[in-house]
């Protein structure tokens, strides 16, 4: 595919709006690429899933077990609350840019208050008065602006993307407090408890995974995104083909 994008930059000619019109044609069609097939890319991806899988099998998943067995639960519920406290600068940002006025408000209220009252985040005060959280990011604001998802991919060590919330996620990092530690080992510090924390908390759903691995995560990913970038309302259609009884089945 890469190859491709080489090649058809490469025959290319004309002047410079020409050359942005082609690109912008070829950015529009790869980002609306067929929902029948969002995974073009899948003997890649499958590879490269093997490759994370092996990484967090050998290294990520027992670190995160050791973290979660000398961290306590109370711990663990602070940590993880001051890093999505630091998320929020993210989504207030993002609600702005989907003109969700209101709920950038809400949001700010929440960010303010954990951020005093709340120690920094540690203790989500914020929730206990009735301001609930909200997840926005780039991805979803490029959805919601009518962007297509474009391919499936996985990314070396960092998982499932699709191309237009890989370049939402690239474009996140300028509002993200972590990236603007200057001092190196601190940040690596910080990133890597992070890392540890988001790991640790999925322990508990690995049970919930059924058939082929590389296929539930993937099809839980894209209908995920799909239910951020629309606010809830979608068809749910995640899981169909292990449901598909026929009238035989109930006799």
């Amino acid at each position: 595919m890469f190859l491709s994008i080489t090649v058809s930059a490469s025959n290319i000619t004309g002047t410079e709006p020409e050359v942005w019109d082609e690109w912008t044609r070829y950015v529009s069609d790869l980002m609306a690429y067929d929902k029948e097939n969002p995974d073009p890319l899948e003997s890649i991806n499958r590879k490269i899933f093997v490759f994370n899988d092996n990484v967090d099998r050998i290294a990520l998943s027992p670190l995160a077990r050791g973290f979660d067995k000398v961290t306590p639960d109370v711990a663990q519920r602070g940590i993880g609350n001051v890093f999505s406290n630091l998320l929020e600068v993210t989504t207030i940002f993002n609600d702005l840019l989907q003109l969700k006025f209101g709920q950038a408000a809400s949001d700010s209220g929440r960010f303010v208050l954990n951020t005093t009252v709340g120690f920094f985040g540690l203790f989500d005060v914020a929730s206990a008065v009735g301001l609930e959280k909200n997840n926005e990011d780039l991805g979803q604001t490029l959805g919601y602006w009518g962007v297509g998802a474009g391919p499936y991919v996985v990314v070396p060590f960092f998982g499932s993307y699709t191309f237009r919330d890989g370049l939402g996620a690239y474009g996140d990092i300028y509002s993200d407090y972590i990236s603007d530690i200057s001092h190196i080992p601190t940040r690596n510090q910080v990133l890597g408890v992070r890392v540890l924390d988001r790991r640790a908390s999925v322990f508990a759903a690995e049970g919930l995974i059924t058939g082929d691995k590389y296929t539930f995560l993937r099809d839980a990913y894209l209908q995920q995104r799909e239910y951020m970038v629309k606010d809830g309302v979608v068809e749910d259609t995640f899981g169909e083909e292990d449901t598909e009884w026929g009238d035989e089945d109930w006799d």
